[in-house]
């Protein structure tokens, strides 16, 4: 019995050795070497009108990072360190075909499809309409031309929405869970019209009064009239319900998947494990709430995968503001501290 038991640990013992000495097989010993950089360009300075370049001098080359055999996708990153006094910068050489694109949030707001933010005060996505053809030229300029270039390339290319995979949706976008045929699309197609269509975009006025206390006036006036109320009284009752479309500023391509946020973020982490997914470069909106927090956002994504934040592909939110150049900055520069971070011009493919 006792020889039993001691050839059962030996038999365990070796199993363990085994399990460790292939864990470590996959791993490597990266040299940590930080060569200062001299007279470095401004980061993200290839579109100023959509965000405020990081000028910091302090700069540091770091040896590669990602080093994938056979990799067709050169990706230079960067992040910033507290505790190395800088930004340090690495290159990177991902697999395409283990690669996937996600465009967080590209909500078809005021874009002619139907999905409008009501009036006279409502507020959705950026704000109100002018803020929100401001984010669609972004799209169309810079994201809608990065997502081309790695369409046929990249694993896949995906948009998150909000929501779940309603009726009409499932019609209109490949997801996770099947891909519409051709038939199914056109006829989600002119369901999405229709029942955009059949909203009424019309809700409450600001208030013209309030009733406020002598001792706490200010508290009084906030609650009455907050900075930001998207419900019922301002939107209306049900817009939120809608079925958020892909914004049209996006050259979507059937084969695009679509996640829905309500679904959480295990299928989509699944979904991209299955198919051999390791990289994910994340744009999308907006930087300093969606796309860090909703299932997609890379507070998720960062768990299980690389993931690579396309500085210059992302906006955030900008209140107070004409333009969203210094949140932009804020937000990424903020990310840096646990993200790495590339811009569309960062990424080539390898010759």
């Amino acid at each position: 019995m006792k020889l039993r038991t001691f050839l059962g640990t030996l038999l365990l013992s070796a199993g363990l050795v085994g399990e460790v000495a292939a864990q470590q097989s996959t791993r490597r010993s990266y040299d940590n070497r930080l060569k200062p950089i001299t007279n470095a360009k401004p980061l993200l300075a290839d579109h100023p009108e959509f965000i405020e370049p990081v000028r910091l001098k302090a700069r540091f080359e770091a040896p590669m990072l990602v080093d994938d055999a056979d990799a067709d996708l050169h990706v230079r990153a960067w992040r910033f360190s507290y505790n190395a006094r800088g930004i340090i910068e690495m290159p990177n050489r991902l697999r395409a075909r283990e690669t996937a694109v996600v465009m967080v949030h590209p909500w078809g707001i005021d874009d002619g499809q139907g999905w409008q933010t009501p009036e006279p005060a409502g507020v959705c996505d950026f704000g109100w309409p002018d803020k929100n053809h401001l984010a669609a030229k972004h799209t169309r300029k810079v994201i809608n031309p990065f997502l081309k270039s790695l369409r046929g390339k990249a694993a896949f290319i995906m948009y998150s929405l909000p929501g779940p995979e309603d009726a009409i949706r499932k019609k209109v976008y490949r997801s996770v869970n099947g891909k519409p045929s051709k038939t199914e699309r056109a006829t989600g197609l002119e369901e999405l019209k229709a029942k955009l269509a059949s909203f009424s975009y019309k809700a409450q006025p600001i208030p013209d009064k309030l009733s406020l206390s002598r001792d706490t006036p200010v508290i009084d006036y906030f609650k009455q009239f907050s900075g930001i109320d998207a419900g019922p009284r301002y939107n209306g009752a049900g817009f939120w319900e809608l079925p958020i479309p892909v914004c049209a500023d996006i050259d979507a391509d059937p084969d695009d998947v679509v996640i829905y946020d309500a679904a959480g973020y295990a299928p989509l982490r699944d979904f991209l494990k299955k198919h051999g997914v390791r990289h994910v470069l994340l744009t999308g909106y907006a930087t300093d709430m969606c796309f860090c927090r909703t299932t997609a956002g890379y507070e998720n994504l960062s768990r299980d995968f690389n993931v690579f934040l396309v500085g210059d592909a992302t906006l955030a939110t900008f209140p107070a503001n004409g333009d969203p150049r210094f949140a932009t900055n804020a937000a990424i520069s903020y990310a840096s501290l646990n993200q790495l971070v590339t811009q569309v011009s960062w990424i080539t493919s390898a010759k």
